[in-house]
């Protein structure tokens, strides 16, 4: 068991926790939490780290004999958790990858293309919902926040074990190959010339969000197919970005169920 802060490992775990550089050199995230245990696929697993309490509590039925597993002392698992409640329980879990042409190869695809997004709750919520509204990926351009933050992996609540999740590092590009495979892109924009529930959603289709405070770029709006607003009431300019990602993705599913 491992009962001091200065411990190696409890260092690799707050750099892997802190910074996103580590943890993509080492290719790797950490998720805590119970839901999120519960759900890791297995061959993802890295390695499991529990505190003392819960592993003397729920080790059977946690199954954790399936992994390799380090037994934290309560209080140094609170010193390297990223929650103000622990739970007691985090794993390192490996990064997936995944091709873009074989999703672009798709039947009549529903892709999530996210510009400059910055809010790390947004992005977890837009994969969460992602996956609820049947989507097929989420595309992020290059400057986009960072897939792997905590906060971000919290917002999944587990779809980030399910949903593809890719940086791009040329949007133009990724629309143009849309469009040769004639994935129809939609860009939320307040001069869209139609609202969004008046296009026709049930073929190949790409939604764009922008940044949350300016929104699409012009030359990615402008490389897509056609802009479309959501219409509202008052005096509200805009809406969240994950709220507006998600009346848009729900809008394909509803014309598509």
């Amino acid at each position: 068991m491992i009962t001091s802060t200065s411990n190696s490992q409890i260092k690799r775990l707050l750099q892997l926790q802190k910074k996103g550089k580590a943890r993509n050199e080492e290719g790797v995230f950490l998720v805590e939490g119970l839901r999120m245990y519960g759900e890791v696929p297995e061959e993802c697993v890295e390695k499991v780290y529990i505190a003392e309490t819960l592993y003397h509590k729920r080790k059977a039925e946690l199954r954790l004999e399936r992994f390799p597993v380090e037994i934290l002392s309560d209080a140094v698992f609170s010193h390297v958790s990223d929650t103000k409640s622990p739970q007691g329980i985090l794993c390192i879990v490996k990064q997936k990858s995944y091709d873009v042409e074989e999703l672009l190869d798709r039947a009549n695809p529903h892709f999530m293309v996210l510009d400059n997004l910055q809010d790390p709750g947004n992005l977890g919520t837009i994969v969460r919902t992602a996956e609820g509204a049947g989507a097929d990926a989420v595309f992020l351009s290059r400057e986009s926040v960072d897939l792997y933050n905590p906060k971000t992996i919290r917002s999944t609540m587990g779809s980030i074990y399910r949903m593809p999740v890719i940086y791009i590092e040329d949007l133009v590009k990724l629309l143009e190959r849309f469009r040769e495979k004639g994935i129809k892109s939609y860009a939320a924009h307040l001069e869209g010339k139609n609202t969004y529930d008046k296009e026709d959603y049930r073929s190949g289709t790409a939604l764009l969000i922008g940044n949350e405070g300016n929104g699409l770029r012009e030359e990615i709006a402008d490389a897509a197919d056609i802009r479309i607003r959501i219409p509202m009431q008052g005096q509200v300019e805009s809406l969240n970005a994950a709220i507006a990602a998600s009346i848009l993705m729900f809008e394909v599913y509803r014309q598509r169920r």
